[in-house]
């Protein structure tokens, strides 16, 4: 795949579109471009995380539990895999596994962080981005709360 094709695929993704094209190109050219047989684990729940998987082709199938049910998701060609795991270590909070032949691109949280380091107005845009989901999710989480103590003064 060419440079300019791998830099377009990351630009799709809603978070890193926000960053400079030269900063999305320096990612493109570090990232590892891997073929996964079906069957081959990418990575197993509870795994320290080292950066995101890019689904170029294929299906994953993401799994909570490792008790031998179907998955609970499965995603295709487009799906980027733990992209948080691009600016921070968290665990892998699912196994994945790819159920046909599939292209896979890693990308690294050091290259991120070395890219972001360089490009101020991506990591700003980023930054700004990681906020507004984050004020979002604590707006769902304040309403869960007080429908949760309406209910409690229901009861």
């Amino acid at each position: 795949m060419a440079l300019d094709d791998d830099i377009s695929l990351l630009a799709r993704q809603p978070l890193l579109s926000l960053m400079e094209r030269d900063a999305l190109r320096l990612v493109a050219f570090a990232a590892e471009s891997r073929i996964l047989r079906a069957g081959d684990v990418l990575f197993r729940i509870g795994e320290p995380s080292d950066g995101a998987v890019l689904i170029i082709s294929g299906a994953v199938a993401l799994n909570s539990q490792e008790d031998g049910q179907p998955a609970d998701e499965i995603v295709g060609p487009g799906a980027l895999i733990g992209e948080m795991a691009l600016f921070t270590s968290v665990a892998r909070p699912v196994t994945a596994i790819a159920r046909e032949p599939t292209q896979v691109m890693r990308l690294s949280r050091s290259v991120m962080r070395r890219v972001l380091a360089e490009s101020p107005a991506s990591a700003e845009a980023v930054a700004t981005a990681i906020g507004d989901r984050l004020r979002g999710f604590v707006g769902q989480l304040t309403a869960v709360q007080d429908m949760l103590a309406a209910i409690d003064r229901s009861s």
